[in-house]
């Protein structure tokens, strides 16, 4: 980096400032763009959550500042863009006047004494927001981790009143995460013991879950 630069006093500014001058002046980064830095913020987000998991407080504090260097990143290109170019000041105030309608309770008049109450007002306003989705799987990133996209789904799916039947023992018994990550750990290792793939018997029983839940909505009664 070259000696110009000026500390602004505000951080957040000095980096979205540093990023630019990265931008301008360093040819490997001058040739990325939106599609290339997939890879690398889907790295850094895996790095953050086992900073989080593991408890490092350390790495936490750095893996927040490599992943808010992939937003600065991403900005930073689309502030370029020829024909629709924001900046990170248009990401930050989009953002901010997001949070500040789902949360009526905290800006405007609205009660929320309860998680519940909370989360009635956040739909409500993110269903005002959304209001061109004819579905309620429009959003939901089929790239998501097949566990994770298959706990989205199954809430999707109680939305429109689809029940999940299971040929096996429920795991209502469970008494913690621990011991549900013990139950899913024996039921790959089921899958592999009879030559199963975990992975695409979940991914293919999620598409069956998009259609019945696709189909219920065309046909709600």
């Amino acid at each position: 980096m070259n000696g110009d630069r000026v500390p602004s006093g505000d951080p957040l500014r000095e980096a979205a400032d540093t990023m630019r001058a990265v931008r301008d002046r360093c040819v490997w980064t001058q040739q990325i763009d939106h599609r290339a830095l997939v890879p690398y913020l889907i790295e850094e987000s895996a790095e953050l959550i086992d900073a989080v998991e593991e408890d490092d407080r350390a790495e936490l504090r750095e893996e927040l500042g490599d992943l808010l260097w992939q937003v600065l990143f991403h900005a930073e290109i689309a502030s370029r863009d020829q024909d629709d170019p924001f900046d990170i000041d248009d990401v930050a105030r989009g953002l901010t006047d997001k949070m500040v309608r789902r949360h009526p309770h905290v800006f405007g008049d609205a009660v929320a004494n309860t998680p519940e109450e909370v989360l009635v007002h956040w739909n409500a306003a993110k269903a005002a927001e959304k209001s061109s989705r004819t579905s309620v799987l429009d959003g939901v990133s089929g790239r998501m981790p097949s566990l994770a996209l298959a706990q989205k789904l199954v809430g999707k799916a109680a939305q429109v009143g689809v029940e999940i039947e299971s040929p096996v023992e429920p795991a209502a018994g469970l008494r913690s995460e621990a011991e549900l990550g013990d139950a899913l750990l024996a039921l790959v290792a089921s899958a592999r013991s009879n030559g199963w793939d975990a992975e695409r018997a979940l991914r293919e029983r999620l598409r069956v879950l998009t259609e019945e839940v696709r189909a219920a909505e065309a046909d709600p009664a």
